[in-house]
């Protein structure tokens, strides 16, 4: 019996990209302003990301193809960890901004 009975084959990397931005890393991001970033954070979140990434472009760990390879292949410039130091500091500065505003008062 034919283990891929029911996979689809042939989709587009924009689909692929599309369907990685809406549902890996929405989940990913869902509340990250907040947390504190230790390694150990960095690490499960970087390892989530590349086992989604390397499902999504048929790339099994066995093959010793690079994270970075993979990015490349699929069109993503940043790592996911990037992105969360960008929102902390967004958020944080949005934070400092309203307290000012309170002390203000």
């Amino acid at each position: 019996m034919c283990s891929n009975v029911g996979v689809p084959t042939g989709i587009r990397k924009e689909r692929k990209l599309n369907i990685y931005n809406v549902l890996i890393k929405s989940s990913l991001l869902y509340g990250s302003e907040t947390w504190r970033l230790t390694e150990n954070n960095k690490r499960w979140v970087e390892a989530t990301e590349m086992d989604a990434l390397r499902r999504s472009s048929r790339i099994s760990r066995k093959e010793k193809i690079k994270n970075v390879t993979i990015r490349q292949q699929i069109g993503l410039e940043e790592t996911i960890v990037k992105e969360i130091e960008h929102n902390q500091l967004i958020w944080y500065g949005m934070f400092r901004e309203w307290q000012k505003e309170d002390y203000s008062k």
